[in-house]
């Protein structure tokens, strides 16, 4: 646990300038003994991702593991880089990825824009988990007992209460929000000049704009949703590189 704390304070995010339509990455490298970081800065449109399912045998059984990927080739080496994060599930991948694609493409200005299915986190609440996170939680366990009341949601409510007072009730919460606000003070020493210069807004008129392959695709896709609203997205992207001659 140590070690994860001490890398999460470490760590320096990914960062995507939608007016640039750029990406900015940290790399670390060592030199002479020691650490320097070193921004690159990649066109969005080069970027490649992927959603990612292992399998594993443990003496429990067998486990299932998900994750998001994403690479580039280093503009002046060409060397391939890639980061990959682990998920609960191939759709909660699939999801974290059109969540990117969509506020690069000013389909998304924010996070209130895509709450959560299970209502834990309300319009206005911070972005990290923390107290907010168990309050709602346990209004929206109320408001399901006033408004379908049944047995097994009253013994769900009981479970419920139980394992949160052997947690301690609100303790993870504040725990959370005292990790993000260690982070938080971390980060100023972490800022790069070159990248917070990158940073800044540009004026509208010196917006960088899509492709136009990505434009066509970007419409053949939308004709396929509205086709089958149901069906998959990756298959749905899948058909419109097809269509497009190009191979994914």
């Amino acid at each position: 646990m140590r070690d994860m704390h001490r890398e999460r304070l470490g760590a320096t995010p990914i960062r995507f300038h939608r007016q640039r339509r750029e990406v900015c990455f940290i790399v670390k490298e060592r030199r002479l003994g020691h650490e320097v970081e070193e921004p690159v800065i990649i066109p969005w449109e080069s970027l490649m991702a992927w959603a990612v399912e292992g399998y594993g045998a443990t003496q429990y059984g067998t486990t299932r593991q998900y994750g998001l990927g994403i690479g580039y080739a280093h503009p002046k080496t060409g060397k391939w880089l890639n980061t990959e994060g682990l998920t609960a599930g191939m759709a909660l991948s699939l999801g974290e990825w059109e969540v990117l694609r969509a506020y690069m493409e000013y389909e998304l200005n924010s996070l209130d824009e895509v709450q959560d299915r299970l209502g834990l986190r309300a319009p206005g609440d911070p972005p990290h988990q923390g107290v907010h996170t168990i309050r709602n939680a346990r209004r929206k366990l109320h408001q399901s007992l006033r408004e379908r009341p049944s047995l097994w949601r009253y013994l769900y409510a009981i479970g419920w209460y139980f394992i949160n007072a052997m947690t301690l009730w609100t303790l993870p919460g504040y725990l959370a929000e005292r990790e993000h606000r260690l982070i938080q003070q971390q980060r100023p020493q972490l800022k790069l000049p070159e990248v917070e210069e990158w940073s800044k807004p540009l004026p509208k008129e010196q917006w960088a704009k899509p492709s136009e392959e990505l434009v066509r695709l970007s419409a053949e896709v939308r004709r396929i949703r509205e086709c089958d609203p149901q069906r998959p997205v990756e298959e749905v992207f899948a058909e419109a590189y097809r269509k497009e001659g190009i191979e994914a």
